[in-house]
């Protein structure tokens, strides 16, 4: 590209010409809004994403957020001398941030947040810079090649999520104008910047900072606002200096080793609105003095391990909106604790305790509770109906503890109901269909029970409409996630198989507040089929777990209405007769369905399940040929057929399906493969003793091409280009493992080392 650099709106617009030339041969296809530029104006400043000065005779500013860029950055923006705000965040901008960038002398404003960008921040030349956003990269090394060269102006730094090394406590005394610094998710090391009291905001948090926490920090002028300590390696007490922060909102100490009392001065910061203390060893004692904190919403004492019963004090916090003492080894019943009296909480979490006795029916009089988490207790007896009442409640976790009898068919009244997790306990009875009424329920588990009877048509109405309960959610703001939170939504959104499992390899605590508060406002985090349309959108998806029952009968037509649902886990139960074809209209990205008695032909409706990568119909009793167009389910990195004795027909040769080993098909002696033997060794082949008639030897090429015709009914009107898809993308081999009684998925290698063919075994 032709280097231009001048001082008229000329040069500026031939420079941007210049850039979109360089980005468009980039990103050839899918391009952004920049592609427009010059096509209906030669006017840059009416340009989308160009900002003038206001006489409109020079160029200021780009913003190309979210434009669909990959690449590259674009090295000569120094050629636009008046250059004050540039914008290219949330794109896929690769490699090291060019020199150039440094000569952008008048560079007041920069962010390049949520890009792949590497390298060593080397940023000494913008020394007039008064907001810095980074964040979200792969930047590493120390910061010490940028700080405090760049200080001089600044007012916000983010370099959170990064891979920043190195220690903290010197590179950002220079920085005078410096109010918001956000250093979370890194790799740094070392002690604590002592300096942080001066700013409004600062946040450390997930990184491997240590040691003591000096009470000099906390000067007399203290104008902090937000102290986010979280995930590091601090020790010792927390210093009552702290009180002199008195403009203090939120303070996140949660994830260290403190120790020794909860600081009672804390009582005298009135703006006090959250205190996440939870996953440290602080004392068992609260001060009386938090009482006073009109305005404290939210309050994490979890993981403390603090025993014996529920501290009385609990009861009498008035004020709270979230409470949450998760993990904590407390024994005993909740009856006495008056925990019931917080009328103005929403949410409640006392999961990993020893509680036991009965449910409190009294926690119906919590009229505003949004979130009761109870699991991973020892409650006994009924879930009382009266938890019904709650007309507010979005998630009701009682799993893992010992309840008996039925679900209520009360808790059908509770229309915001999203999550209803109830697996684990020993429940009985019938599914009420009055649980068809929850019109916002998108994630239901009842595993690991004792429920018998059918599947009640009435269930594949749940989660028809949740738009009511997103949009309150959408305009409500009392919801602060914190670290305990990411707990709770790991636990409520990866179960066996999910589409959710990723979010364990990702998970910061950043990234788990953006995942909570995307689900409770219905907004995807992932892409799913959409009935009628070949474009996947990303939209709230649920799941239906229903295995480890006793549950009989047929699955009723109705439900190809679930069209919210992604995950379908049936697994382990007693269902028979045929499978519905309705369900080939689900956007499924799991469909279990092993360990039944059902029967007649798997519907080829399946293999229009284009989104679909785990597919179990394992021990059941499934007839009639193979549907070989199941090889055009070209996602499927997950499959086990076997033990349906009465299947017949041809495993494809080629194709998704020849990619899985011999144990997703074991125990059909009526299948065929040329991959591997499959034949019953007691049982003799069905053609034995049949002579090949003259003409019926085939060449190995012949029989490629008859197995094509053969195999692939995808459906002649995808032709050749479907034909290729289906040879071409294909994914990793996987087999079915039976453990202790759940299914659990396990990568096989292919070959042995002595090359056979290797493979897991099904217990």
């Amino acid at each position: 590209f032709i280097t231009v650099s001048g001082n008229s709106l000329n040069t500026d617009r031939e420079i941007l010409l210049n850039l979109k030339s360089f980005l468009e041969n980039q990103n050839r296809v899918n391009r952004g809004r920049y592609s427009g530029w010059n096509r209906w104006t030669s006017n840059p400043c009416e340009w989308h994403g160009i900002m003038c000065s206001p006489d409109m005779e020079r160029v200021t500013g780009i913003n190309l957020s979210n434009s669909k860029i990959s690449g590259e950055m674009f090295n000569n923006f120094s050629a636009l001398t008046q250059l004050h705000h540039l914008d290219f965040s949330r794109n896929t901008l690769k490699g090291l941030i060019p020199d150039d960038l440094n000569r952008c002398h008048n560079l007041v404003y920069l962010n390049l947040s949520h890009n792949i960008l590497g390298g060593e921040l080397k940023l000494t030349g913008l020394t007039r810079l008064e907001k810095l956003d980074l964040s979200t990269n792969r930047f590493h090394g120390e910061v010490k090649f940028s700080f405090p060269a760049i200080c001089n102006r600044l007012v916000v730094a983010n370099l959170s999520m990064n891979n920043f090394i190195g220690r903290i406590d010197t590179f950002f005394d220079g920085c005078l104008n410096l109010m918001y610094l956000d250093l979370s998710s890194n790799k740094f090391t070392g002690n604590i910047w002592t300096g942080f009291s001066r700013l409004v905001e600062f946040s450390v948090s997930e990184n491997r900072v240590s040691g003591l926490i000096p009470a000099s920090s906390f000067s007399d002028n203290c104008n902090l606002k937000g102290l986010d300590l979280s995930v590091n390696m601090f020790h010792g007490e927390v210093p009552r200096e702290i009180s002199n922060c008195k403009k203090l909102v939120m303070l996140n100490l949660w994830g260290n080793k403190f120790s020794g009392p909860i600081p009672s001065e804390l009582g005298s910061i009135s703006t006090l609105e959250g205190l996440l203390l939870g996953n440290n060893e602080f004392s068992r004692v609260i001060p009386e003095s938090l009482l006073y904190l009109n305005n404290l919403a939210v309050l994490d004492l979890s993981y403390n391990n603090f025993g014996g019963r529920l501290q009385e004090i609990f009861g009498r916090f008035r004020q709270l909106k979230s409470l949450v003492l998760q993990g904590n080894s407390y024994i005993d019943g909740l009856s006495s604790s008056g925990i019931h009296k917080l009328t103005n909480i929403s949410r409640l979490d006392l999961s990993y305790n020893n509680f036991s006795g009965h449910l409190p029916a009294e926690f119906s009089e919590m009229v505003g509770l949004k979130f009761l988490i109870l699991a991973y207790n020892q409650f006994t007896g009924p879930i009382p109906p009266q938890y019904g009442d709650l007309s507010q409640l979005q998630a009701l976790d009682l799993s893992f503890n010992r309840l008996i009898w039925s679900i209520p068919p009360s808790v059908g009244n509770l229309r915001s109901l999203l999550w209803l997790m109830l697996a684990n306990n020993s429940l009985t009875g019938e599914i009420p269909g009055e649980l068809g009424n929850c019109s916002s329920l998108l994630w239901l588990n009842l595993a690991n029970n004792q429920l018998s009877g059918r599947f009640p048509p009435e269930l594949a109405n749940i989660g028809r409409n949740p738009t009511l309960t997103f949009e309150s959610n959408r305009r409500s703001n009392e919801m602060i996630a914190g670290p305990s939170d990411c707990l709770v939504t790991k636990r409520l959104l990866t179960m066996d198989y999910s589409p959710f499992g990723f979010i364990y390899t990702i998970l910061t605590r950043k990234i788990c507040k953006n995942v909570w508060d995307q689900l409770l406002q219905g907004y995807g985090f992932f892409q799913v089929c959409v009935k009628g349309s070949p474009v996947r959108k990303y939209r709230v998806s649920g799941y239906l777990q229903l295995s480890g029952n006793q549950l009989t009968g047929e699955v009723p037509s109705d439900i190809g209405k679930m069209q919210h649902f992604s995950v379908l886990h049936l697994s382990y139960n007693q269902f028979n007769g045929e499978l519905p074809v309705e369900i080939g209209n689900l956007p499924l990205v799991v469909l279990n369905i092993s360990w039944n008695k059902f029967s007649g032909q798997i519907p080829r409706e399946i293999g229009n399940l284009n989104c679909l990568q785990n597919l179990d119909l394992s021990h059941n009793n499934f007839s009639g040929i193979f549907p070989t167009n199941l090889n055009c389910l070209n996602e499927l990195s997950k499959f086990n057929i076997s033990f349906n004795p009465q299947i017949a027909g041809q495993i494809p040769n080629i194709g998704q399906l020849a990619t899985f080993e011999e144990e997703s098909y074991l125990g059909n002696p009526l299948l065929h493969s040329r991959l591997f033997k499959l034949q019953d060794p007691t049982v003799p082949p069905l053609n034995s003793g049949k002579q090949a008639l003259p003409g019926e030897e085939e060449s190995e090429d012949g029989f490629w091409w008859k197995a094509l015709l053969m195999e692939y009914g995808c459906g002649m009107a995808f032709g050749m280009v479907m034909l290729c898809i289906c040879v071409v993308k294909v994914q990793p081999k996987w087999v079915v493992n039976n453990v202790e009684g759940l299914h659990q998925l396990k990568a096989v290698r292919p070959w042995k080392k002595n090359g056979s063919r290797g493979g897991g075994r099904i217990i």
